[in-house]
């Protein structure tokens, strides 16, 4: 059977989708690989004639359920025919089943997916990576348009794009609590976007990777925070052979939900790393720890993720003995791009690349 990664590609509205979907296939045919591409379903229901902004609510609720039941039956024909593939194989689903939550009340969200006989878990869990591209309407306006979309009611006015904004936001919520959910910011080059996607594909895809360091800054928090997805990091490093990097982290929202992430990075070559990350159940957690670093304590952390200006931010507030520093990272912007800092935040000092701070260092006891 063939080795076969299966992706989401979603964001909100013109967010550079489908260009992004042109160079995945491009690219990565070229380096071997088998790619599928699972089209839009709501698209197809709505050039059909279905429109989730119709008054009438049972035409509304019967719609989403059957763009989540084409959307599951369409992934498995996909994946059945990935099966007998000889090549390695890419399933990228242009949008992917926790997409429809975003535009359903819970209650109403929870039914149709019993009918279908799953839940948001297990529906996150059919993915190995979420690659969610930002909206041009946070942060990129000049460059948000109607026009590649028909079916797109975001139009491109000043409510409009306020409405995109609010669903960016609501689809990147649905996808939270993926261990590989990755946002692509909206760049000064749109380029630099483009080429992130394929890094983050290529990463999960276990192929060799430049070493590229995020931006980060020890900062103060001097204002209200915007709307934020908040969770609890606990972080343990394991024993491991020189060169590589093995990290244990288990991360729970206030919803409840816990995800185990066992990630290594190894070393492949002078400023190449491969980095590979699995989720795993709690009894396996548990036995994992058995292998802790002893020179190393277990870090903990809130993290607060946010989008500003079409950047994404991760905010870092440390525990225990690390309480009073707070660390914000960028999220995949480049050294030649200018960082959109938010008005609540004063940047105390820059530690891109300053080894002092990289959490395995800060897990040194002293």
């Amino acid at each position: 059977m063939a080795n076969i990664k299966k992706i989401v590609l979603t964001g909100g509205p013109c967010a550079g989708k489908t260009t992004a979907l042109v160079r995945i296939i491009e690219h990565f045919n070229s380096l071997g690989f088998k790619v599928f591409t699972v089209p839009e379903v709501p698209t197809l229901y709505s050039l059909g004639g279905w429109n989730y902004l119709t008054p009438n609510r049972r035409l509304y609720y019967e719609g989403e359920r059957a763009i989540l039941e084409t959307q599951l039956a369409l992934e498995n024909h996909f994946l059945r025919m990935a099966e007998v593939c000889t090549k390695p194989v890419l399933i990228v689903c242009d949008r992917g089943t926790m997409d429809i939550s975003a535009y359903m009340k819970p209650e109403e969200w929870e039914d149709i997916t019993a009918k279908a006989g799953t839940n948001s878990n297990q529906l996150r869990e059919r993915y190995d990576a979420i690659l969610h591209l930002v909206s041009a309407a946070d942060g990129a306006e000049q460059f948000y348009t109607t026009a590649t979309n028909s079916t797109r009611y975001e139009k491109a006015d000043e409510e409009g794009l306020r409405l995109a904004r609010e669903l960016d936001k609501k689809v990147v919520k649905a996808w939270m609590g993926h261990p590989h959910l990755r946002i692509i910011n909206n760049h000064d080059d749109f380029e630099n976007k483009m080429n992130r996607v394929i890094r983050e594909i290529s990463n999960v895809l276990g192929l060799p990777q430049r070493v590229t360091e995020e931006r980060k800054y020890i900062v103060e928090i001097t204002g209200q925070l915007p709307e934020t997805v908040d969770s609890e990091i606990l972080q343990t490093y394991l024993v491991s052979e020189p060169g590589t990097e093995v990290r244990l982290r288990r991360r729970s929202w206030k919803n409840g939900k816990v995800v185990n992430v066992h990630n290594t990075k190894k070393r492949t070559g002078p400023g190449e790393q491969i980095e590979t990350e699995r989720q795993v159940e709690n009894a396996l957690y548990e036995s994992l720890l058995q292998q802790a670093d002893p020179y190393r304590q277990s870090i903990s952390k809130l993290r607060q993720s946010f989008i500003w200006k079409g950047q994404c931010f991760e905010l870092d507030t440390y525990r225990g003995p690390l309480e009073g520093l707070v660390i914000l990272e960028t999220k995949g912007i480049t050294d030649a791009e200018n960082v959109n800092f938010p008005p609540f935040i004063r940047v105390k000092k820059e530690i891109t690349g300053n080894k002092e701070y990289y959490n395995y260092n800060l897990a040194l006891k002293r």
